[in-house]
């Protein structure tokens, strides 16, 4: 009877040992379901991602809002009737943003006024997203 009884308390031992220990065991499991966790967290950002894009195609394809917006940040249009100022750096302000030492009193300038050009838009630009440029001297 304990030759029966040693026996199965090592067999115990011994699936014990495999469960928590072995390469399929219980650290395994952990693992894998901190890393379903991080994989859950990483596709609703993505989720979340391609809601935003469905919705831009979306605006793209139906309005024309969007294809103006998109005119106007990435290829620079301007519309009939609107004024374009665009703030330029004076001549003394860009030679002391090229000194070693920014925080210098030199660099501090009393003219630190900027130049302001002005461009009209010399023609109406068509929602095939081509732009009209006008000159700037």
């Amino acid at each position: 009877m304990k030759v029966l009884m040693l026996s199965l308390v090592a067999i115990v031992l011994a699936l014990q040992f495999r469960l928590w220990v072995s390469s399929g065991g219980m650290r395994e499991v952990w693992r894998l379901r901190r890393e379903v966790a991080s994989q859950q967290l990483i596709n609703e950002g993505l989720k979340q991602r391609n809601r935003t894009l469905a919705g831009e195609v979306q605006d793209l394809k139906d309005g024309k809002a969007a294809i103006e917006e998109t005119a106007r940040t990435d290829l620079g249009m301007i519309g009939t009737n609107e004024t374009f100022f665009q703030m330029a750096p004076t001549a003394e302000k860009k030679a002391t943003e090229s000194t070693d030492e920014p925080n210098s009193p030199d660099s501090a300038s009393t003219t630190d006024q900027p130049i302001l050009t002005n461009h009209k838009a010399t023609k109406q630009v068509a929602p095939t997203l081509s732009v009209s440029h006008a000159d700037s001297h």
